[in-house]
């Protein structure tokens, strides 16, 4: 037997204070997937409703505002700003794509 295999034979003991930790992170994962359901269902709407009316997929302002907007909120939460940035821009990219596919684009 390898010392691996070993080591993977005898699991240790639970940890209780790291599993508290854990099933919080899974609580707030399953969290955040529903509010980004969320967000996508109206997402979805208003861009059934630009199709409609003839809009752009995208508001260049619109979307500069928020960043900058979720930046500040992300300095005042101590979370790198960087990363927020990073994650709506994310998010934005998604949202316009439905959005150009509403248009059939």
């Amino acid at each position: 037997m390898t010392q691996q295999s070993a080591f993977q034979a005898t699991p240790a003991a639970p940890d209780p204070v790291l599993a508290g930790y854990r099933k919080s992170i899974d609580n707030i994962d399953a969290a955040l997937v529903h509010m980004l359901a969320e967000r996508f269902r109206i997402t979805q709407a208003v861009g059934e409703h630009k199709a409609v009316t003839g809009m752009p997929a995208s508001d260049p302002g619109r979307e500069a505002r928020q960043i900058e907007r979720l930046r500040a909120l992300a300095v005042e939460a101590e979370l790198d700003p960087e990363f927020s940035e990073k994650f709506i821009r994310f998010v934005i990219d998604e949202v316009i794509r439905h959005h150009k596919r509403a248009q059939g684009k």
